[in-house]
């Protein structure tokens, strides 16, 4: 006659990976020692998911501050006379220097305020950044001279200096989109109504 022994068996996995239990079995196997290396870059990222808007908004702002702040001291800011040559342009001559230097910087740094704070007053930031682009970017018409190398389509150092204000309009572009449809996907009242 022979003896059979029964050997204890562990219970076997949850087979529910969703399950609390079954995601501690899953770490374990896959992470057996050691501080969890790739949760790091995934916490990161879900984290600069989660804050996008408001990191792209901030930084754009804190830019406009900035460059806002230079044009209030003279010569402190390299864009200064390009500025006021296209500010005068734009306003055929009838404007002193002074007063459009001043009046930019004003400008840029309210936007900036504006950008950075959000709530109320993000939409008119928005909108005074949009309107303060056109005119940047008009410098590019209004002073070829200065913006373009001649006898090649290259841009200047200037030129350069206005065209990198593309990335500066793609962010805002991004941060308008959300801030407008906001007000499209307003949740339906219970009654139907609205």
């Amino acid at each position: 006659m022979s003896s059979h022994t029964v050997e204890p068996s562990l219970p076997p996995p949850s087979e529910n990976p969703d399950s609390p239990r079954g995601e501690r079995e899953l770490d374990r196997t896959h992470h057996p020692s050691g501080p969890p290396g790739p949760r790091l870059p995934q916490r990161l990222a879900e984290l600069v998911n989660t804050h996008a808007l408001a990191l792209l908004r901030v930084t754009v702002g804190i830019v406009f501050v900035g460059f806002g702040v230079l044009k209030l001291f003279p010569s402190a800011s390299p864009a200064e006379q390009l500025a006021v040559d296209a500010a005068t342009k734009m306003t055929l001559g009838l404007v002193p220097e002074t007063v459009l230097l001043l009046s930019l910087a004003a400008l840029e740094t309210a936007i900036g305020i504006g950008l950075i704070a959000g709530r109320r007053l993000l939409r008119p930031a928005l909108v005074a950044f949009f309107l303060h682009m056109g005119g940047v970017f008009s410098t590019l018409f209004l002073l070829p001279d200065a913006m373009w190398q001649p006898h090649s389509p290259a841009p200047t150092m200037e030129g350069q200096y206005v065209v990198k204000n593309v990335v500066l309009l793609a962010v805002c572009l991004v941060v308008a989109a959300h801030e407008w449809s906001r007000g499209h996907h307003r949740p339906r009242r219970p009654d139907g109504a609205g």
